[in-house]
């Protein structure tokens, strides 16, 4: 249902304020307006966003079953085709002529999509799926893949046509990065400390579903003094709503503190 209702959102920015405005989404969304503004102007041939999202979603989807995860992949890209359908049935048809209105509206809708579907551990594909292969095979920061995939769509929509659309795309770029912050989370990583009477199957739960180390600290209750362990981890963004499950399935009762991690340092994998 959620899936559901974030294609719809993203389909209602895309078809009522950014496509009319010739304003860019961010990452696939963005590439796939681009791509088609690219056939409509310069080819005879028309194609439409929704079909080119689709295909440049399809390889992603593929790589992203067998490394991610067959559940976080069957959403995400279920997201797209949803998100495909609605923006051929919802009509292009700007809601207003103002263009800043139109970035502003078009940006604060779709990452309402977006920070909703990523709450409820699903993506709406492209590059969520490569966010979440890069930070399962190598220690990078993600937000570097966005800036330069988001800088290529603005640099192309300047070079091609104008860099007034480039600097509107900004706008929007920057509304939709921070709704999505307020409703999920800004940081791309977050450090959980579980304190658990159950720290052995907390342990093996985690490890099953997710690819991360786990440090183990003894803890003290202060006051009642019994003896616990806490289970120290540092997970993305898109691994919480995950480790959230685990943790009420295992042990309802687990004291657990979610904080943001500005950075780490060494190798941010299972041990």
């Amino acid at each position: 249902m959620i899936v559901i209702i974030g294609a719809f959102l993203n389909a209602l920015s895309m078809n009522l304020f950014l496509i009319p405005a010739n304003v860019y989404a961010s990452g696939f969304q963005g590439v796939a307006q681009l791509l088609s503004n690219i056939f409509t102007s310069f080819t005879p041939i028309n194609v439409s966003v929704g079909f080119l999202l689709v295909l440049l979603n399809i390889p992603v989807a593929l790589l992203g079953w067998f490394k991610v995860g067959k559940s976080f992949t069957v959403f995400s890209f279920l997201s797209v085709v949803i998100s495909t359908i609605f923006l051929e049935l919802i009509p292009v048809k700007a809601v207003s002529e103002d263009i800043i209105l139109n970035a502003v509206f078009g940006g604060v809708i779709g990452a309402t999509g977006v920070g909703l579907t990523l709450k409820w551990g699903a993506s709406t594909g492209g590059l969520d799926i490569v966010a979440m292969i890069l930070s399962r095979m190598k220690d990078r920061p993600i937000g570097n893949y966005f800036l330069v995939m988001n800088g290529i769509i603005i640099l192309l929509a300047g070079i091609i046509f104008g860099w007034e659309k480039a600097l509107y795309t900004l706008v929007a770029l920057y509304v939709s990065t921070r709704v999505v912050d307020a409703i999920h989370t800004r940081h791309a990583k977050l450090t959980a400390m579980i304190i658990t009477d159950k720290s052995q199957e907390m342990k093996k739960a985690i490890h099953a579903k997710l690819v991360r180390g786990i440090t183990v600290l003894p803890a003290k209750g202060a006051f009642s003094g019994h003896e616990r362990e806490m289970l120290m981890i540092v997970i993305t963004r898109y691994e919480l709503y995950d480790l959230e499950r685990i943790i009420k399935e295992v042990d309802p009762n687990a004291f657990t503190n979610i904080v943001e991690t500005a950075g780490i340092f060494g190798f941010f994998r299972k041990d």
